[in-house]
């Protein structure tokens, strides 16, 4: 007889992969028909694929603690609408895996951040 898997099991270490959680993440906030619970269960899963709360640091804990407890109440509107208003203005929202230095590639291989050039802040009216 052959064993099922899980598929919880199975989303967990999917999830366990940086790429992955952060195109799981994309794909939940492109959603055309959006289901209340479907931000806050995925944003769930990706902290449990992470070990779990008790593995989160205090400030990602505050975070997430404070972001359940909002989507617990509208469901994700804002967020979906950041993600129509920015969709109708032409753009879109891109989730990627943080890095510790920024890089950048150029023509002939990669750059650092050091490299780019400055701009000046512009000035308020």
């Amino acid at each position: 007889m052959t064993k099922s898997v899980s598929y919880q099991d199975d989303l967990m270490e999917f999830l366990k992969k940086p790429e992955a959680a952060a195109a799981y993440i994309e794909a939940i906030l492109e959603e055309k028909d959006v289901e209340t619970e479907l931000l806050s269960l995925a944003l769930s899963n990706m902290v449990e694929a992470s070990g779990g709360i008790i593995q989160l640091s205090d400030i990602a804990k505050f975070h997430y603690e404070k972001l359940k407890k909002l989507l617990s109440k509208t469901g994700g509107d804002e967020v979906y609408l950041l993600v129509a208003l920015l969709n109708a203005l032409g753009f879109q929202l891109k989730i990627g895996v943080k890095s510790n230095s920024l890089t950048f590639e150029s023509d002939d291989g990669i750059a650092t951040a050091e490299h780019l050039p400055t701009v000046a802040p512009m000035r308020q009216p």
